[in-house]
């Protein structure tokens, strides 16, 4: 899934598409239906997200790819409790972490 990136101003589609493992078909569906994502576009008119933007598909693929919510579960969830799943959801990711270093401790054990 999302690897850590470096710390770039903006990232293209390609880009972002790439780091959740989707097609960029799926990248502009979800700007055009979450509100939270507004990418710049450039004078060709390509888009370019920032690391707020991917933060934002981060909370959208973990809603819909991962817990199965539906488009419209997840548009409500964002939009009525947006702190809370944020919260949430960096407590899985943490947790998550802690998992893959303890198993990467327990594969180095004889």
């Amino acid at each position: 899934m999302v690897a850590e990136e470096s710390l770039k101003l903006y990232y293209s589609i390609g880009e972002v598409a790439e780091m959740f493992g989707v097609n960029t078909s799926l990248i502009r569906f979800w700007e055009k239906e979450f509100d939270v994502i507004k990418p710049h576009k450039n004078k060709k008119g390509n888009r370019q997200f920032t690391k707020a933007d991917v933060d934002n598909f981060h909370l959208i693929y973990h809603l819909v790819k991962e817990k199965g919510m539906t488009l419209k579960g997840a548009q409500q969830q964002l939009k009525n409790r947006k702190d809370e799943t944020e919260l949430h959801f960096e407590v899985i990711k943490r947790l998550k972490g802690i998992k893959d270093e303890l198993l990467s401790i327990k594969n180095q054990l004889p």
